[in-house]
């Protein structure tokens, strides 16, 4: 067998989701479907920082036993002006009493539950266009004042 290839990171920056209400559309056989529109935020790290445009959303698929699967797509705006394309698809899963808590509003420690993310990032930004080839991961946690991630870009 080869030897194992390293899996190296760099923090990119934590971005903070601001959340208006979600649009149920309703059941769709295996989980319900919830379209949950971004109204905001900030993403701040060493590199990149700046805010979350309103307009993005995430097409939020619940499963029966409480699991999020995460489909979302924003736009944020650096602190120069440069605008980034932010696609990503994530799972947030737990105990079935911690995705309850969750599902009401209640702060439940990140600690207690899964929360994880694939970004892809897309900029016209000359000095930004090495994030066009980056992939990212995201560790996340849904405090009731909306999502929240950290953001490693893998190198």
């Amino acid at each position: 067998m080869a030897d194992r290839l390293p899996l190296d990171t760099e923090f990119l920056f934590r971005l903070t989701i601001e959340v208006g209400a979600p649009a149920p559309v309703g059941d769709a056989g295996d989980h319900e479907l919830r379209i949950v529109p971004i109204t905001g935020g900030r993403f701040e790290g060493p590199r990149l920082s700046g805010t979350i445009l309103p307009g993005g959303a995430d097409w939020l698929r619940v499963e029966p036993d409480g699991t999020a699967r995460i489909d979302v797509r924003l736009t944020l705006q650096d602190a120069s002006g440069a605008l980034i394309y932010v696609q990503y698809q994530g799972v947030r899963t737990g105990p079935a009493a911690v995705l309850e808590r969750l599902a009401k509003g209640e702060a439940v420690p990140a600690s207690d539950y899964y929360f994880r993310a694939a970004m892809r990032f897309e900029t016209a930004a000359p000095a930004l266009r090495w994030l066009n080839r980056t992939i990212a991961i995201a560790t996340g946690q849904r405090p009731p004042s909306g999502p929240c991630y950290d953001v490693y870009a893998v190198k």
